[in-house]
C-alpha cells in the first residue's frame, strides 16, 4: 500500500473502508472537515472590497488586512514577521484555504455583522 492516500467520504466510502482495512498496524488515518468553497471565497473578497472601499471608522486599509482583522476577531492564530525592508510588519502563515466550510461560515458572517453595525450595504 503506498504511503498516502485520500478519500473524499462523500463518493469513496468503500474505497475508505478498504485503506482502514489494509493499513499496518500503527497507522495514522485523519478525518477533516470540507474545506471553503471556491463561491465562499469569492464572497469574501467582495465582502472585504466593499468594506475596504467604505472605509468605515476612517479605517484606509486593503482588503487583505481586513481579511487579517476578521480572522483575528475569530481567533484564528496569525503572527507577524518585519518586512524585508525593515520597514513594518507583514502577516504570515495564516490562510482561509485552510478553512472549513464551517469556518468560513463564521469569518463571512462576522464581516455582515461588522458591516451592518457601521452602515455598510454590500451590493451584490
Amino acid at each position: 500500500m503506498p504511503a498516502e492516500h485520500t478519500a473524499i467520504l462523500r463518493t469513496h466510502r468503500e474505497f475508505a473502508h478498504r485503506m482502514v482495512d489494509a493499513a499496518p498496524a500503527g497507522s495514522v488515518m485523519k478525518i477533516a472537515a470540507p474545506r471553503r468553497t471556491l463561491d465562499q471565497n469569492a464572497l469574501m473578497w467582495s465582502l472585504l472590497s466593499q468594506i475596504s472601499a467604505a472605509k468605515p471608522e476612517g479605517r484606509e486599509l486593503t482588503p487583505d488586512v481586513w481579511k487579517s482583522l476578521f480572522l483575528h476577531a475569530l481567533d484564528h492564530s496569525q503572527r507577524f514577521e518585519m518586512a524585508l525592508d525593515g520597514k513594518g510588519m507583514v502577516p504570515v502563515g495564516f490562510r482561509t484555504s485552510k478553512l472549513s466550510k464551517e469556518q468560513m461560515s463564521a469569518l463571512i458572517e462576522t464581516i455582515h455583522e461588522y458591516a451592518a453595525r457601521n452602515g455598510i450595504q454590500f451590493k451584490d
